[in-house]
């Protein structure tokens, strides 16, 4: 029985050869194996978690119009509280970033608010205010700011884009009290004149006053129904 056993053994090492002298090497491709998949999974969940991240930041990127997260330069800011130094009550900004501008108003006495899109920019912003001890004067919000109303607001900051000024002008004309004043960062609004200016470069800023952009859209509306209105000679 035990040379039927060893003969056994003999036949299958005849028929399979390689199946001794190939098992170290087999477990050194099953170690590969098992590295390999432990690599895949860490990749994918950093992308995953990188994914993760920046959609929030990619996402208002997407859009038509859009306002990308570009930080308020120090002097941005001074120029800002400069031109409203002698204004109070409340303030927006839109598309308030990381909350400086919020945070440097509330800091001047305004009960300032921030509409922003990036949800991590909200947060921080939010942070960023207890930890200066401004956070009962300051509010952020995710929010688009063509679904924002702002008639509850005294005054405006806005850091746009060319794109989509000439939207934000008639938006903020029929919205606004007529006691507003809007300050413009970074670039001008294409059909109001401002009031005054400060800085130099991509740190001017201009100042609007509401009455004054409010009269000329008026104006405009009233001199186009004229016009729809006139009797045609031709006809």
């Amino acid at each position: 029985m035990l040379a039927d056993f060893s003969y056994s053994i003999m036949s299958q090492q005849e028929l399979f050869p390689d199946s001794a002298q190939q098992g170290p090497a087999s477990d050194e491709r099953r170690s590969r194996s098992r590295l390999g998949l432990v690599i895949t999974g860490v990749v994918g969940g950093s992308l995953v978690a990188l994914y993760a991240v920046a959609a929030p930041f990619v996402a208002p990127a997407l859009r038509k119009v859009c306002l990308p997260f570009v930080p308020a330069t120090t002097a941005q800011v001074q120029n800002v509280l400069k031109v409203l130094q002698s204004r109070s009550g409340t303030l927006v900004d839109i598309g308030s970033g990381d909350g400086r501008i919020v945070i440097a108003a509330a800091k001047c006495g305004f009960q300032a608010s921030g509409l922003e899109l990036n949800p991590w920019l909200v947060w921080y912003s939010r942070y960023k205010a207890w930890r200066e001890g401004v956070h009962r004067s300051t509010s952020f919000y995710i929010s688009d700011l063509w679904k924002a109303s702002f008639a509850q607001y005294s005054n405006v900051v806005i850091f746009g884009v060319p794109q989509m000024m000439d939207q934000l002008e008639l938006k903020l004309a029929n919205e606004l009290p007529s006691s507003a004043k809007v300050v413009a960062c970074r670039f001008p609004f294409p059909t109001w004149v401002p009031e005054s200016t400060e800085g130099e470069g991509i740190d001017t800023v201009w100042v609007y006053d509401a009455k004054t952009f409010q009269s000329a859209l008026n104006s405009g509306k009233t001199r186009n129904t004229s016009l729809e209105n006139k009797p045609n000679p031709h006809k």
